[in-house]
Formats: C-alpha cells, structure tokens, sequence
C-alpha cells in the first residue's frame, strides 16, 4: 500500500519505520500536520478520515513547518526560541534544535530536499540548515524589513521572501546565495505561491487586501487581483489552474482562475484563516484557522466546506507530504 507519494525505496521505508507508531489509519492517506502556536502542539491529521491521529510537541510557540526529504524529521520554526526545532516523527518527541537568530518564521524546504530556509525576522536574513547534518550552513541577508516567508520555486533557482514591513518581495538567487532583484507590491506581504513551472508567482498583501502576480522571467508584476479583508495565505493547485488565498478578516477563502487572474469563488471557513495546503492530488484543502483553533476542508472540485477539524490553540498553518 502505497503511503506517501517518495518514490524512492530507501525513503519509503524509513518513512513507514517513522509513522510505525501512529493509528493503523493514518497510513491510509497523506497525513497533514498543523503547528499550534498557543498550544505548543502539532496536530497530525489522517487526510483520507479527516481526523486528528495523533498531537506531536512542538516547541513553546511554533510556527512555520517542513517536512524532511526521509520522513523522519520534522523541523519547526520555535519563535520565541530563536531557533529550529526538530521533532522526530517517529518516536514523537522533540530532537535537536538548531540557533537561528532573532524570531524565525516561515520555513520551508528546497524542491531536492537539501536545505530547508526560515524566514529570520529579527536579522533580516534567510537561515539555511543542510538536512544531511541537521547543521545551520549559511545565511543570506535580504534588504526587506522582518521577512514573514521564504519560499522556492519549484524548480529551486529561485527563493521569494515576503518583507511584512518593506511592502516587498525579496529575490534570491539560491545557487549564487545572493539577492539579486527586489519587487515592490502591496502592504505586509504575506503568503508566497508559484505556479508548477515556475513562471509565475502570486504574493498575497495583507493590507492592501490584494494579490500581486509576478512573473520570475523579468522580476515585474504582471497584475493585481483584488481578494478579501486580510489577504494572507497562498497556496496553488497542482495542476497551476487554481490559486487559494485565505481572508483573514473576512473568514473566507478566495479562489482565483489563473487564466484569468479573477477571482472565481469564495469560499467561507473559520475566523482568521492563515497558512493552507492542498493534497497531493488537489482534491482537498486545508485551511487553519487560528481564531477559530481549527481546520477546514475544502473540496476544491465543489468549492465548498466539507468539515471544521478540531486542533490546538492557535493554529498557524498546515503542510502535507
């Protein structure tokens, strides 16, 4: 039965020796996991029963998530901490942890599962940790204030980082290990999503309630769409037709026609949604919702709420393998 889409061997196995102490069902689907920041908790969701299997540590207040390229780790952004936390999946206690810097962020982890960077608010930088060694490798600096998220292209040439207090996006270059351009958009970037090919990205602008689509060839805003109160989280469909942005204020998530760049439908979930993902195969988003300390479902064939899951205190985001 095939567990998680790794289509190597030797990663499959560790990954099922990993998940071997969770509930039969949860090797059943994809499994989400949500980071409850008041909660100092990770809640694990089965995404084929829609339920809580299991509720991991987290660290004091964590935030940003990514999954290691085995299976194993899961590392943590720990704010208050100042540092990355590693949670090992498979005895489902905290490891080791990692010195960032001042107030880490987003995370998230290249396409080839070498590096996983977090946003550094404190240092106006990006952290870099090698995962063969768990160690910190390299920063790079960036010239927007408190960047909130860094984030690849999927074919990892590039990392876009959101300057909340810039009202920009940072580019760089990830093999030069430099910024190379900066792109002026709305108030408080936020959440960062590219299309599969890498050609565009969408950037949501939290107080200019508006989404800034950016073309990665030439570094310019190909246009604005107009979302809810509150734009913030992004997350793109698989297939590059659909991408979601949450409504912070208007409890709501917008769904946008890239063809178009319209928004298309709106969807209504809990009160603050945030950070989003999407299943493997784009059937199912989730959406956490930190007022409301829960999830949503969203079936994106139909657009509409399936259920509200029940996790911990001040949910921050979601990320599924």
């Amino acid at each position: 039965m095939t567990i998680l889409p790794i289509h190597h061997l030797a990663a499959a196995m560790a990954l099922a020796s990993s998940l071997a102490t969770l509930p039969s069902t949860a090797l059943a689907a994809p499994l989400a996991y949500v980071p409850n920041e008041g909660s100092g908790t990770i809640s694990v969701i089965d995404t084929g029963s829609d339920q809580v299997v299991a509720e991991l540590p987290g660290g004091s207040k964590p935030r940003g998530l990514a999954l290691g390229p085995d299976g194993r780790w899961l590392y943590v952004s720990d704010q208050p901490n100042n540092r990355l936390q590693l949670v090992e999946l498979g005895a489902r206690k905290l490891g080791p942890t990692v010195a960032l810097g001042e107030s880490p962020e987003g995370v998230s982890i290249s396409p080839d599962g070498r590096w996983v960077v977090a946003a550094i608010e404190g240092k106006n930088e990006i952290a870099v940790t090698d995962t063969r060694t768990n160690a910190l490798a390299f920063s790079i600096p960036v010239r927007g204030k408190n960047p909130e998220h860094a984030v690849f292209s999927p074919n990892g040439r590039l990392l876009f980082v959101s300057a909340e207090e810039g009202d920009a996006v940072d580019i760089i270059d990830f093999a030069a290990r430099k910024q190379v351009a900066q792109i002026a958009v709305g108030a408080r970037p936020r959440g960062i999503g590219f299309l599969p090919d890498s050609s565009r990205a969408y950037v949501a602008a939290e107080n200019s309630n508006e989404v800034f689509v950016i073309d990665t060839a030439n570094f310019a805003v190909v246009t604005r769409i107009k979302a809810g109160l509150r734009a913030n989280g992004i997350a793109v469909h698989p297939s590059g037709s659909v991408v979601y942005v949450s409504n912070g204020g208007d409890a709501n998530v917008s769904v946008i026609d890239t063809k178009s760049n319209q928004v298309v439908a709106t969807v209504p979930v809990g009160q603050r949604p945030w950070n989003m993902a999407l299943t493997p195969d784009g059937k199912k988003l989730y959406v956490a919702n930190g007022r409301s300390h829960n999830v949503s479902v969203i079936d994106t064939a139909s657009r509409t709420k399936l259920r509200d899951i029940a996790v911990g205190k001040l949910p921050w985001g979601v990320v599924i393998r």
